[in-house]
């Protein structure tokens, strides 16, 4: 089967996508606007890469013409659209047919609520759509929202792991007790509020015993709020404590999951639409307290599979954090934690 990805070659999702695509037989093509080039992350050498002249926002426009041309020549079994608002205006622009847009969290979350013009541009391309796909349930039924259709008809293809990658490693600790997150540094993600949480354990669960605690907050991701992020550690003289590791190449996540104790998924939106690294660090037995957003609802199943909290409430996060940090006999247990156990048995 041939298949056209519209997507951005320096999303991690697109190179999955991509990449299991091609090694599950089929050809993959993949176009891209100019300003979002393949990164660190990498697109196997049988996936054919196509840059589109034009750079996004207007590209989503201007790059029709080439596309067509692209289109005419591979003659693709399906033109396949990730994300609705950007690449689904170009993909419902070309008129091509089958057409299936796959939605991704803020294209039907956030995008279309910021304006009238822009719910406009989203029921659009939905409906210009044969087919939509969705990586949560939750998603689909915001999606529904949008264009009155039923959500049972959306389809759902969530985000997968590779359990050859992501699995339990045994390695040598140190002492310290690693708290994690992997995230985009974006207001979004709410990696502020995990620097609270910190914040709070520290000065104030931790603050008879605060220098024999050992722990360390390891923050992996790049994004526009890194240097307002960076001056709130400086700002609570946590440097000691939380740690900036930029952005990690996806081969080095499975490493980086196996350093934590304890996995942070702190993000404040419902746009937050599915969780993968939460996912993967479950993969890796990592215990996982997560906010109440749409997504990490689905993925620890309403609180049966991790420890949920109140979006933004950085002191009930960083009260489970201090349960986890002081009983490693806990950690494991949650780390451990199947369908058929109870949460509420486990932490009481």
């Amino acid at each position: 089967m041939k298949i056209l990805l519209l997507a951005s070659g320096r999303d991690i999702h697109s190179v999955r996508w991509a990449n299991q695509l091609s090694r599950n037989g089929n050809t993959v093509h993949l176009c891209y606007v100019s300003n979002q080039k393949p990164s660190i992350d990498k697109f196997d050498d049988n996936v054919f890469l196509h840059e589109l002249k034009f750079p996004a926002p207007i590209g989503y426009y201007l790059n029709v013409y080439q596309l067509r041309k692209i289109i005419k020549n591979i003659k693709p079994d399906i033109l396949n659209a990730h994300y609705a608002s950007g690449y689904g205006t170009l993909g419902r622009l070309t008129g091509y047919s089958p057409y299936l847009i796959s939605v991704y969290g803020g294209d039907v979350y956030d995008f279309p609520y910021q304006s009238r013009i822009n719910m406009e541009i989203i029921k659009k391309n939905l409906k210009a759509a044969d087919s939509i796909a969705s990586t949560s349930y939750a998603m689909a039924r915001q999606t529904s929202k949008l264009i009155n259709c039923r959500a049972e008809d959306i389809y759902i293809t969530p985000f997968g792991v590779d359990t050859k990658q992501f699995y339990k490693r045994n390695m040598n600790k140190g002492n310290e007790i690693v708290i994690g997150s992997i995230k985009k540094l974006t207001p979004k993600y709410g990696i502020k509020y995990g620097i609270l949480a910190i914040n709070y354990l520290v000065n104030n669960l931790f603050a008879e015993n605060k220098k024999n605690t050992k722990i360390k907050y390891l923050i992996y991701g790049e994004g526009p709020e890194r240097a307002e992020l960076e001056q709130l550690v400086k700002d609570l003289n946590l440097q000691d404590i939380i740690e900036f590791k930029g952005r990690i190449p996806n081969n080095l996540v499975p490493q980086a999951l196996n350093e934590f104790d304890i996995f942070l998924g702190t993000s404040v939106l419902d746009s937050e639409s599915f969780g993968v690294a939460v996912v993967e660090a479950m993969a890796c037995e990592v215990p996982v307290i997560v906010t109440d957003v749409d997504g990490f609802k689905e993925v620890v199943d309403n609180g049966k599979a991790g420890i949920m909290v109140p979006r933004k409430d950085y002191k009930a996060m960083a009260e489970q954090i201090y349960k986890l940090v002081k009983d490693s006999e806990l950690r494991v247990k949650l780390g451990k934690l199947r369908e058929n156990e109870s949460l509420k048995s486990i932490i009481g």
